[in-house]
């Protein structure tokens, strides 16, 4: 009788098989964005990357849809390979993490066939990684969105994925729940996890959105703005990416401004003092309160 020991693979064995999930889960969704528009263009590598950065919960989902649905675009979603390796890449010397991002996102694009469309990255874990994406693809730019913090804690707070008791993990293999994430300090760390759902909602929201505020190539673009004055962004974006405004303002029309102001209604006051006690200079400095 064989031993179970001997037939259970090795840990390095099972990273390799998630490793190679996450890279066939990722082409899968992207390959049928890409259509007919890559079929003249698969002789050439588009260069001229797109990253959509920001808070989880923003609208980066919506406005890099909106984006990649652009002539000659893609949108390539949440790029699950980028996700899970973001806090290793952090910890290294910029132009080799930069190495590695070109080396991981390229990759994707080449199973999923769209290497010759310019491809929409929106992965929100990508704001901690920015300046090494931007060395990465020198003719790449950068859109930053951002959503009154309030509101990111009501959206936030209904998905649980910073919550206490909450089990399981994303499409990266990250668990979700109360413990410290890479992009915490680590002096805060125990802090991280012991304080309430709502404050760290908006501890997630405090850091990616000073993350991304740090950097070159950058267009800041309100969510209200994207919503309620959609010809406005449509223009900004535009002038910012040599995109053809009337294809983005189709995609930027097609929104509702239902979650504008949710907080109201949605936060105790007892959460928003916790929100606002761990944000409130972020939320003061950028006109929200």
């Amino acid at each position: 009788m064989i031993a179970e020991s001997t037939i259970a693979p090795s840990r390095s064995v099972k990273r390799t098989l998630t490793i190679t999930a996450l890279y066939g889960n990722a082409a899968r969704h992207i390959a049928p964005r890409g259509g007919r528009a890559l079929r003249p263009r698969l002789g050439r590598r588009e260069e001229k990357m797109v990253f959509i950065v920001g808070s989880p919960r923003s609208g980066t989902t919506f406005l890099a849809s909106v984006i990649g649905g652009c002539p000659g675009a893609v949108d390539l979603g949440e790029v699950a390979p980028i996700k899970a390796s973001v806090p290793r890449l952090c910890s290294l010397p910029e132009e080799e993490a930069a190495r590695h991002f070109r080396s991981i996102l390229e990759r994707v694009r080449r199973l999923s066939l769209v290497h010759g469309l310019r491809g929409v990255e929106q992965t929100p874990e990508t704001t901690f990684l920015l300046e090494a994406a931007l060395l990465a693809y020198p003719q790449a730019r950068a859109v930053h969105i951002i959503r009154d913090g309030r509101d990111v804690v009501c959206s936030l707070l209904q998905k649980g994925w910073l919550s206490a008791g909450r089990v399981g993990h994303d499409d990266a293999f990250a668990a979700f729940g109360p413990k410290a994430r890479f992009w915490v300090e680590p002096e805060r760390a125990e802090e991280f996890e012991r304080v309430s759902d709502a404050t760290r909602a908006a501890w997630a929201w405090r850091r990616y959105v000073s993350e991304a505020r740090q950097h070159p190539r950058t267009l800041e673009l309100r969510y209200q703005t994207l919503i309620r004055e959609p010809e406005t962004a449509a223009e900004a974006i535009a002038d910012h990416l040599a995109l053809p405004k009337q294809s983005l303002l189709a995609g930027l029309e097609t929104a509702y401004d239902r979650a504008i102001g949710r907080y109201k209604t949605d936060l105790s006051p007892e959460q928003l003092a916790d929100v606002e006690r761990e944000a409130g200079p972020l939320l003061r400095e950028l006109g929200f309160i």
